[in-house]
């Protein structure tokens, strides 16, 4: 596996060694906002900074020491994208999807989406480094490959879960088949013999194993995705643990059409991180459960989804971007504490 590093730091243009790369476009000066515009943001802290990694050209990136005040870095995490990608993907440029970031063993491990829009021939790639404010990142590969033809899921939307043995997974997914896990090795790779495994659906299946209780029109018109992805809208999970139990947060219906867009969350438990999960009514989420936890309130927001959960600051934080009423749809940047029911459901807190 070829390997390439990116020396990254915080006022510089990313200096890349390696052999047969592309160079993208970034922002020629930072600047500071209270409302970023962000899709499928996660967040990491590392000695009293926080960053927030989101889709965008290379990755943006952006970094707070108070949550509230962001500056967005000029650069993008890879200003040079591996020429692997593009040989692994068909069609795929610089538009980087849906990141992951957590520290692990002494190491942070960055997880991104390599695709085009409403095809599964897709690639998460990973990156590693010791620090995020001065980073030299290792190009590691890629984690898993879907491949359209062979594979009934799409390799995009990483996260990664450590379970209470010490042991990492991956959760991914998009359309098709659902949501993926996997358990991965100590490089953080897909382990040998591991098998990706389906731990929800937005329907259920009838005998033939084909979706069933499908609405009238499951599919918006005109919307690229249905053409080739099916009705299966279901994408963008994360887990979260909490007191015992394993949260699997997952995004229904469909993003990126701004204020067309009908995205919101639901969410469903586990005791063991490879499920089965299930919402609040004991319906399982392989069979198309789930209990719904946040939609647009088409006053502030018209949809909102592609979430992420943090433990941060004594509090649990949920993170995901919204596409706002006031900014004509624009998806912005969403942070709400969460609240627990007494029977240990989240909520989000006022």
């Amino acid at each position: 596996m070829k390997r390439l590093s990116l020396l990254l730091t915080c006022v510089l243009a990313t200096l890349v060694t390696g052999a047969q790369a592309q160079r993208n476009p970034f922002p020629r000066e930072p600047f500071v906002t209270e409302t970023p515009m962000v899709h499928d943001p996660v967040m990491a802290c590392e000695d009293s900074t926080y960053y927030i990694f989101a889709t965008g050209m290379g990755i943006q990136q952006m970094t707070s020491t108070d949550r509230r005040h962001w500056t967005v870095r000029p650069e993008p995490v890879m200003s040079v994208i591996p020429q692997w990608t593009h040989d692994s993907v068909p069609g795929f440029q610089h538009h980087v999807w849906a990141p992951d970031v957590i520290r692990w063993h002494g190491r942070w491990w960055l997880a991104y989406s390599c695709s085009t829009f409403g095809r599964n021939g897709s690639t998460i790639g990973l990156l590693s480094s010791r620090s995020l404010a001065f980073p030299l990142w290792n190009d590691e590969g890629s984690i898993v490959t879907s491949r359209e033809g062979r594979d009934n899921w799409n390799a995009i939307d990483p996260n990664f879960v450590i379970d209470d043995n010490d042991q990492p997974w991956l959760v991914w997914g998009s359309f098709w088949d659902g949501i993926q896990l996997a358990r991965l090795d100590t490089t953080m790779h897909i382990a040998a013999g591991e098998q990706p495994r389906t731990i929800a659906r937005r329907y259920n299946l009838n005998d033939e194993g084909r979706l069933a209780d499908l609405p009238d029109n499951p599919n918006p018109p005109k919307n690229p995705t249905s053409d080739f992805a099916g009705p299966n809208a279901i994408e963008a999970p994360f887990i979260f643990r909490h007191d015992g139990y394993y949260y699997l947060f997952v995004s229904w219906d469909y993003c990126c059409q701004g204020s067309r867009s009908n995205y919101r969350v639901a969410v469903g438990r586990s005791r063991t991180v490879d499920g089965p999960y299930v919402d609040r009514n004991g319906e399982d989420m392989r069979l198309g459960g789930g209990t719904l936890f946040l939609e647009g309130d088409k006053r502030n927001y018209e949809a909102a989804g592609h979430c992420a959960v943090y433990h941060m600051d004594g509090e649990d934080t949920f993170i995901c971007h919204g596409y706002s009423v006031a900014l004509q749809g624009a998806s912005v940047l969403i942070q709400r504490p969460i609240k627990w029911t007494s029977d240990g459901w989240p909520q989000l807190a006022d």
